[in-house]
Order: C-alpha cells, then sequence, then structure tokens
C-alpha cells in the first residue's frame, strides 16, 4: 500500500486520486491558519517554488480539530493563504487527522514511522515526506520548521 491507493477531496468537494501525483516527491501537511506554526507557510511556499519544477508538491490538508484553529470555509482558508503567504501549491478539503474522524489517508499516514506503531497526530504542521514511489520517507513534527530538512527533500528529489 503506498499513498498512490487513496483519493481526497479538493476544495469543492471532488475527488482526487493521489495516483496523479505519480513520480512526485509529495510533502503532505496538515495545517491551521490561525496555529503558531502558520507561518511554516512561508518557508513552505519558498520549498514549492524553488522545487515544483524538480518534481515536488506540497498537499495542504486543513485541519479544524486542533482548538479550532482552523476557522471559515476551504474558500476562506484559501483565500487568506493565497493572500497573506501567497502560497501556490494544493489545498484541499478542510478534514481530521486523527481519531474516529480522521481521514484514510492520514490513518495511513500515522502509521508510518519507524517504529511501525500508530502515532498519533497530535497537532498541526505535521508533516510527511513521500517519496516519488509513493513509499513514506520521514515524519516531521509541526516544531520543525520545513527548511530545516530540505536536504532530505533534495535527496528524495534524486531518486
Amino acid at each position: 500500500m503506498s499513498v498512490y491507493d487513496f483519493s481526497v477531496k479538493d476544495q469543492s468537494g471532488n475527488n482526487v486520486s493521489l495516483k496523479d501525483y505519480q513520480g512526485k516527491v509529495l510533502l503532505i501537511v496538515n495545517t491551521a491558519t490561525k496555529c503558531g506554526f502558520t507561518p511554516q507557510y512561508d518557508e513552505l511556499e519558498e520549498l514549492y517554488e524553488k522545487y515544483v519544477s524538480q518534481g515536488f508538491e506540497i498537499l495542504d490538508f486543513p485541519c479544524n480539530q486542533f482548538f479550532r484553529q482552523a476557522p471559515g470555509s476551504d474558500e476562506e482558508i484559501n483565500q487568506f493563504c493565497s493572500m497573506k503567504f501567497n502560497t501556490k501549491f494544493k489545498r484541499f478539503k478542510k478534514i481530521e487527522v486523527s481519531g474516529d474522524n480522521a481521514d484514510p489517508l492520514f490513518v495511513y499516514l500515522e502509521k508510518q514511522n519507524e517504529k511501525g506503531k500508530i502515532k498519533r497526530i497530535k497537532w498541526n504542521f505535521t508533516k510527511f515526506l513521500i517519496g516519488r514511489d509513493g513509499e513514506f520517507i520521514e515524519r516531521f513534527a509541526p516544531t520543525d520548521k520545513p527548511k530545516s530538512f530540505e536536504d532530505k527533500i533534495v535527496a528524495a528529489l534524486k531518486k
């Protein structure tokens, strides 16, 4: 099983197969617009612009699950991110990432870690690096700034 086995909803509620991203390096992130980590959008956008031509994509999943830090509609969240941080990477429909109502993609991602046990997503801006083959490479904590693991993105792009 890989991330390519999942479909997610775009902001309009349409199904998007992650097979559409086959052959690309992905950074999958659960985000929130009112979180202390929201300024990470700047670094995410910098990395996206720097590496998109080499096959890098960021998949942004807004999540209001943690202290309601992603209020507003999908459209309002998209406008905020586009206007405040000039983001151009793909943003999807707001979801839950952990617990009983978690999106199946994130249920799968929670199980992908070096110890093989479920490691719950506990906060916004948890990041998952996925290789061109759709396989999990590494998980990064909310406190890990995106540029701090740029070398791992570059290594994945070279494979």
